[in-house]
């Protein structure tokens, strides 16, 4: 498995992510945390879905229904203010992304645009940074299937809160989030493209399986197929791309429960998964997350 997985599925999840596989029932996991006069309902979440995959199931409609406002990883990813950050911190024109690659590489990244079918081919690819480049040749196969930014977990949590009058609001900000690929050290960078280079033809397996088990609730594989790797053979990106981020949602969660109401909160499932998930951040600041 690539060691980058979960970094490439992070980028992907800034603009868009996922894919694939529908179960016969599904009962995707969900958590809550209590005192004495607040609920916060945790819920993992994919952030792109085929528009007639089944999720839904009775007790996840009742925490939404329960709950007085929506917190999401982010609120401001419109397109336009995604595609400027992306000119502003994802371009390189200097440099162009051949003189950071080897001859190889270089072969290998025009046939990877060619497969899955970026817009432009190598011309579009050398003028962006390597972690921008990687991106786009993890997303161009998802937008080639017709698959819509809109069917994706968050944004019909979304929809639906909006459409009930309830307040939705973000833990981080789009700028944030491209700040943790822009800011990653060149050598990570570099060996993020590298590792998507490697695994151009293997997305859909990885994908399905981890579509499977977000279904199923099945947190363990969530957490091998996203996080183990990472952990293991990369710490630094493991923990810029998960590790800090869930500390920091675990104190913003120790913060709103001194709110009184109900809150539900959705995330990308790989951060309730695993050693260093938000439910084991909470349990370091002494609140219990159950599973329902």
């Amino acid at each position: 498995m690539s060691l980058f997985r979960h970094a490439r599925r992070y980028a992907a999840g800034v603009l868009l992510s996922l894919l694939l596989v529908a179960p016969a029932f599904a009962q995707p996991a969900l958590w809550v945390v209590k005192n004495a006069h607040t609920t916060i309902y945790l819920f993992g979440t994919v952030h792109l879905l085929p528009n007639d995959t089944a999720w839904r199931y009775p007790a996840l409609e009742s925490a939404l229904a329960a709950s007085n406002s929506l917190t999401i990883e982010l609120t401001d990813d419109d397109d336009a203010h995604m595609q400027a950050l992306v000119l502003q911190y994802g371009l390189d024109p200097g440099h162009p992304l051949s003189d950071k690659l080897t001859l190889a590489e270089n072969a290998t990244l025009t046939q990877a645009a060619q497969t899955v079918a970026v817009p432009g081919g190598i011309q579009t690819l050398q003028v962006m940074r390597p972690w921008l480049a990687a991106l786009t040749l993890t997303v161009a196969p998802l937008l080639k299937a017709g698959l819509d930014p809109a069917h994706g977990v968050d944004k019909l949590l979304q929809a639906q809160m909006s459409q009930a009058g309830k307040p939705v609001k973000g833990l981080e900000t789009a700028e944030q989030q491209i700040h943790f690929l822009a800011d990653l050290p060149p050598a990570v960078e570099l060996a993020l493209l590298r590792s998507t280079l490697h695994d151009i033809d293997q997305g859909d397996t990885e994908l399905t399986e981890l579509i499977a088990a977000w279904k199923a609730g099945d947190t363990a594989a969530i957490a091998r197929l996203e996080d183990e790797d990472l952990r293991q053979r990369e710490p630094q990106l493991y923990q810029r791309l998960l590790v800090d981020r869930n500390q920091a949602w675990a104190a913003q969660i120790s913060h709103m429960l001194q709110q009184p109401g109900t809150v539900f909160i959705a995330v990308g499932a790989a951060h309730l998964a695993g050693p260093d998930s938000v439910q084991e951040q909470l349990r370091k600041l002494d609140i219990e997350a159950v599973r329902q």
